[in-house]
């Protein structure tokens, strides 16, 4: 680990953002070059103390999870963040697998949609990244661990993933699902990570298996989901896909179907952020 290095690369990069590249309001009485470090330590779920640590050099090594936080939060390039990897004595994440991470480029995508939920995922139903209107609108998706990283694991072994909606509803959402899965597993032929997460989920679901065994393949591009609010009720959003040209990350932007759902939409963000479980269907 390179301390004083890492110190000096975290200083001069908090320095070269502006407030407003991260949604920071940036005020008449802003006297910081650009981020200040409770800022940072904000955007990326850590305490200030260890933002002031690492920056002074005086730090423990910072585990890959943290560092990928701090990626996200100072909106480095795929090149700065694999530079940070290695100040801190670690390999960088590979382009995919469990240790993805969002793209540079899409993160500062999801910044600029503002008031527009949109998420980051992986071609394995990971959710990498969200602006804040998407957390306001699903709950903090990022933080499940193990298989249940994957929105296919969920909605196949936890009944709590699909309980709302008709029945029609939910076996069409399922085979979409799977069908996009097959496609992720076609590209990725070998990839002992998207195998091993195809074998847990035979195991796990007789109905993955059916649905696996009649070979759909389908690339979810748009989409018509219903989020079901506790404070505001049910949202019918429109889901538009953009896919990276290797296919192996997409951006999910979420706009209102109809005024009742601009309408509470508009009202979840009066209301601001707090803790709240989201259901999906």
């Amino acid at each position: 680990m390179q301390r004083d290095q890492l110190a000096d690369f975290l200083r001069r990069r908090r320095e070269a953002i502006r407030p407003a590249e991260v949604g920071i309001a940036e005020g008449p009485r802003r006297r910081t070059a650009g981020l200040r470090r409770e800022e940072v330590a904000m955007l990326a779920g850590m305490s200030v103390d260890y933002v002031v640590r690492l920056e002074q050099g005086r730090s423990s090594q910072p585990s890959t999870q943290l560092l990928g936080a701090l990626a996200r939060a100072l909106r480095l390039s795929d090149d700065e963040r694999d530079h940070l990897f290695h100040l801190a004595g670690h390999q960088p994440p590979p382009a995919d697998g469990v240790a993805c991470l969002a793209r540079a480029g899409l993160i500062r995508m999801l910044d600029l949609l503002g008031d527009t939920p949109a998420l980051v995922l992986s071609d394995l139903g990971e959710v990498l990244a969200q602006n804040r209107a998407a957390v306001l609108l699903t709950g903090d998706l990022t933080g499940f661990t193990g298989d249940r990283r994957y929105i296919a694991y969920r909605w196949f072994t936890d009944p709590a993933a699909r309980v709302i909606g008709t029945l029609d509803e939910q076996q069409r959402h399922g085979r979409e699902i799977v069908a996009d899965l097959r496609a992720a597993a076609g590209r990725r032929q070998g990839d002992p990570t998207v195998a091993g997460l195809v074998d847990r989920l035979r195991s796990a679901s007789e109905d993955f298996e059916r649905l696996w065994e009649e070979h759909e393949v389908a690339v979810r591009r748009a989409d018509r989901k219903t989020f079901v609010n506790p404070r505001v009720g049910q949202l019918t959003m429109d889901c538009e896909t953009l896919v990276t040209p290797d296919l192996g990350q997409q951006l999910l932007v979420l706009t209102p179907a109809d005024k009742e759902s601009r309408e509470r939409l508009d009202l979840l963000r009066v209301l601001g952020t707090e803790e709240f479980p989201t259901h999906v269907k």
